[in-house]
């Protein structure tokens, strides 16, 4: 058989739920991605909000180096010292103190939810089992934790779909109280709606969810998969809010291109997870400990996370002289390196327009819905990359623009 594969070999090989874009990226270094025709690419994707320290970070390549000359894998039969290692940071860093490894964001919302509903069982009752998320939410592909997302279409034919789950509208306080009640177990939040649009929680919303929680005995739970580790300018957005949860789900940007999850709690709740109640095969495995180990560590400086505040205005700053030439844009938005650029009436629905545009000015961005532009790069990007990709943007733009209106 031929080593030679094409973007034809994805239609002829792999299961059609994916539709990827028309290169194949080979190599990449920092914030550059070259594909098989040695095209460079800029990437402001960052494989959404999962490579936090850009591609190839030379600390994050010795320390998955040294960890692959060592100890590759031995199971939860065993414990390894990674991945004690990382736990003690998140412990450290955080207000957990209690980590439950695994592979994905979605398995760490599947432990969260599975989390809630136990704690619940065991302490009140059997009936205190219903789980409040909100609309346009997003939490992993399971089938538990896609019909806990507020997206229907994500769970369409999948059913019957597990009972218990409400949705109400995000940052709406009113909605959440009327809601809640004593057989809620766990409320659910994105502190930014990630794939619902960039959109942040208001500050008083995730304070009232607290309060409410609290005075219900529900657990808070914020799924931090997006942006968690550096991605708001601090470690977690719950420390950028001062509101702290019960439980906390990490992924996509701790592993910084390594798979991993964790799900974050304190040691009361934590009880719950009694041996034998939950598991994963690969959860905190050596080498992904390792790399989040020395992704945390680097995340963690204060230049870093200082750098992801100062970029996020050189980010907005250049998208909005970009929306001053072409009126595009009717808002841009987000915290730290998780931005949003919602497209004005005029390109409803397009945002993916602007995606293929960026693709041919070998330009790497996001969507988030239908209508909204997504940049999640590298938390150390360069200033020139910043600004070399949105020169590139703006001549994305200009050309959707140019077929639209002329």
């Amino acid at each position: 058989m031929s080593n030679t594969v094409t973007r034809d070999t994805f239609d002829q090989v792999m299961v059609p739920n994916y539709s990827p874009a028309g290169f194949i990226p080979v190599k990449a270094e920092g914030s550059r991605v070259w594909d098989q025709q040695g095209r460079e690419f800029i990437d402001l994707a960052g494989g959404i909000a999962v490579n936090s320290l850009g591609h190839c970070h030379p600390e994050v390549v010795a320390a998955l180096t040294e960890q692959a000359g060592k100890l590759w894998h031995v199971s939860n039969v065993f414990t390894n010292e990674p991945a004690l290692q990382l736990a003690s940071a998140l412990v450290e860093k955080t207000f957990a103190e209690r980590v439950f490894f695994c592979n994905s964001g979605a398995e760490a919302n599947e432990a969260a939810f599975k989390l809630a509903r136990k704690y619940a069982a065991d302490h009140y009752s059997a009936d205190k089992y219903e789980i409040i998320s909100c609309t346009n939410s997003f939490h992993g592909r399971t089938v538990f934790t896609v019909n806990v997302g507020g997206q229907p279409k994500y769970a369409e034919g999948f059913g019957p779909n597990p009972a218990g789950i409400t949705h109400v509208p995000f940052n709406d306080i009113d909605a959440l109280k009327a809601a809640i009640s004593d057989k809620t177990c766990a409320v659910v939040i994105e502190p930014v709606q990630g794939e619902g649009g960039v959109l942040p929680a208001d500050p008083a919303y995730l304070q009232a969810a607290r309060e409410l929680c609290t005075a219900h005995n529900a657990l808070l739970v914020f799924d931090e998969v997006q942006t968690g580790v550096g991605r708001t300018g601090s470690l977690y957005a719950y420390q950028e809010y001062g509101v702290t949860p019960d439980i906390l789900s990490s992924a996509k940007g701790l592993g910084g291109g390594f798979p991993i999850g964790a799900m974050l709690t304190t040691a009361a709740i934590a009880k719950s997870l009694a041996v034998g109640t939950h598991g994963t095969t690969y959860g905190g495995n050596p080498l992904a400990s390792a790399v989040a180990g020395k992704v945390v560590e680097i995340v963690s400086r204060p230049e870093v996370l200082a750098g992801v505040r100062a970029k996020h205005q050189r980010f907005v700053d250049g998208l909005n002289a970009i929306n001053a030439k072409y009126n595009v844009f009717k808002e841009v938005r987000g915290m730290g390196l998780l931005i949003g650029a919602v497209v004005s009436d005029e390109f409803a629905g397009r945002a993916r327009d602007f995606l293929k545009a960026a693709e041919a000015e070998q330009l790497m961005v996001l969507v988030a819905g239908l209508s909204v532009v997504r940049f999640a790069p590298s938390l150390v990007i360069a200033e020139q990359d910043i600004d070399d990709g949105l020169a590139r943007f703006d001549a994305a733009v200009a050309a959707v623009v140019a077929a639209s209106r002329h």
